[in-house]
């Protein structure tokens, strides 16, 4: 059965390491990037030829959009945000804390249901799937539902296809969408529900199905400078993610280039 404490635990973990992180990174680095944290694998890849090639730092802090958002909100010194999600860009856009000019979409992305193990037996997923059944008395990882963009876009699809009222008692909640993912690797959860791009980046887990595209919004990654950077290493960090090196490393891990 699955071990309520312990995943807290880990969730927790997860959050302070970012937290306890953030303000060296801050210290260190030339730029602050505040990113998702399903970018991780993809953006470190680009990091690190962005820092070889021009001799700058970048540092990346990782976290769900909703905790970046709100952390830009309580005037956290990032110079880039990239979010999971086009309302919390908005949010800040509308509070007046990003650039709106230099604005892109920059990735698109879909969610995927996934089990633990390597070669787990694939699902159907459609309007009225028994995943409470296969759940039986155990959990289904997923982001925070109400504000992180992976749960979020993972609750309206179990909505849309009518199982997430028998499904939502059996729902073990993580603070980012790589917390969720970690559950389903380590067997905390059988089950999880996360980008496909995670899946990609996890080989303890397997893909067993993918949630159709109109049952949820479009999950799109917008990008954008803060209101408050000044720095031209920013921007022009912004149009290294657009170019052919940094697009390779997006593709690579199952992202869908929508800035070429």
């Amino acid at each position: 059965m699955f071990a309520m404490p312990r995943r807290l635990v880990l969730a927790s973990a997860l959050s302070l390491t970012t937290a306890l992180a953030f303000p060296a990174a801050a210290r260190a680095g030339d730029i602050t990037i505040f990113a998702a944290a399903s970018m991780k694998t993809a953006l470190d890849e680009i990091v690190t030829s962005w820092n070889a090639e021009t001799g700058n730092t970048a540092v990346v802090s990782y976290a769900g959009s909703s905790a970046l958002a709100r952390q830009i909100q309580n005037g956290a010194p990032a110079d880039l945000f990239i979010s999971a999600a086009v309302n919390w860009m908005d949010t800040l856009q509308k509070d007046g804390l990003i650039k709106p000019e230099t604005r892109v979409d920059l990735l698109g992305n879909s969610i995927v249901l996934v089990a633990h193990g390597a070669n787990a037996a694939p699902v159907e997923i459609a309007p009225g799937f028994d995943l409470a059944g296969m759940l039986g008395e155990n959990r289904l990882a997923m982001a925070l539902v109400d504000s992180v963009p992976a749960g979020v876009y993972g609750k309206a699809a179990l909505t849309s296809l009518g199982v997430w009222d028998a499904v939502e008692p059996k729902v073990a909640q993580a603070d980012n969408v790589r917390a969720a993912l970690a559950l389903v690797a380590t067997g905390e959860a059988p089950l999880g529900i996360v980008y496909a791009t995670d899946a990609v980046a996890e080989p303890g887990v397997s893909v067993v199905g993918t949630f159709p595209a109109g049952s949820h919004p479009a999950i799109i990654y917008p990008a954008a400078l803060t209101a408050e950077t000044g720095k031209p290493e920013a921007e022009a960090f912004l149009i290294y993610l657009s170019g052919a090196k940094a697009q390779a490393a997006f593709e690579g891990q199952g992202f869908q280039v929508l800035k070429k």
